[in-house]
């Protein structure tokens, strides 16, 4: 930032997980912040210039911020909003990558929905805020940040909620059926589809092998913490960690809904609650 202040003006730093050895909960979102510090923000930013003001550990310029209109009031996560102010204009967020800060991270799970749902709920309305800018004459940058986030907030949460429905409906089906043979499974594959069947089972698997090698491959990063106990601490927060953002995407959404149908425009800010320590 310093080298470039006309360009670069701000710079964000890396977090680290104070109390990560707390609960189970504090080991998944340690393993959550290495992945999205050591693999997703520093490609983001090596590969489009392209970086995200967090909540934590940034420097900006004031004047500039003045000049853009400053922090948007009410909004849930004004971090995100003002970074795409910033990639608009067509200045940069730049990432200093040996700058290090340690934040405490929620020991409660009601603590980490609510703030998760905040969280949510906040980029929710920036992107849709800034979709626009996706067909419009705007930055680059800013059309492929609205795109990679209406891909994984909309269409990626979309099918997994339409993939676990079906699960859920085969599971039901087949618990019926054990009372009720006239029951059958409404979605699955027979003898004639047994290929597809295979097929299916063979990219689940994968794609748990490349959710633990992209985890680990992030740990590998970081002194200390690509151990063995880490590979199994992954796997169980595929089936349980990774599960919660469903619900709390599926909350954040109804509850926008909800602000439009009943005309709500007053921001609940719920303030994440922090733990001695």
């Amino acid at each position: 930032m310093m080298k470039d202040p006309e360009r670069h003006v701000a710079s964000f730093g890396r977090n680290k997980t104070r109390n990560a050895n707390q609960n189970f909960l504090t080991r998944c979102i340690n393993q959550e912040i290495v992945v999205t510090q050591r693999v997703h923000h520093v490609g983001m930013w090596h590969l489009f210039k392209i970086g995200r003001i967090p909540g934590t550990n940034f420097i900006i310029q004031t004047d500039f911020v003045k000049s853009i209109g400053g922090w948007k009031n009410g909004a849930l996560t004004e971090d995100t909003d003002i970074s795409f102010k910033i990639m608009q204009s067509g200045k940069l967020i730049a990432l200093a990558y040996n700058s290090e800060a340690f934040q405490q991270e929620p020991e409660t799970l009601k603590s980490y929905y609510m703030q998760r749902k905040r969280w949510a709920k906040g980029n929710y309305e920036v992107v849709l805020s800034n979709f626009k800018h996706l067909f419009g004459r705007a930055n680059w940058r800013v059309k492929l940040e609205v795109f990679n986030y209406s891909c994984v907030f909309f269409w990626f949460n979309f099918a997994i909620v339409l993939s676990d429905l079906i699960f859920l409906a085969n599971v039901l089906a087949i618990c019926l059926n054990l009372f009720f043979p006239d029951v059958r499974v409404p979605f699955a594959f027979d003898a004639d589809n047994i290929y597809i069947a295979q097929l299916m089972l063979f990219n689940w698997i994968l794609m748990i092998g490349l959710y633990l090698m992209q985890i680990m491959t992030a740990l590998a990063s970081q002194f200390g913490q690509a151990t063995t106990k880490q590979i199994w601490l992954a796997l169980a927060a595929y089936f349980t960690y990774a599960q919660m953002f469903i619900v709390v995407s599926i909350d954040s959404i109804s509850s926008i809904v909800l602000d439009k149908v009943l005309r709500r425009k007053e921001t609940k800010w719920v303030k994440t609650k922090r733990f001695a320590g």
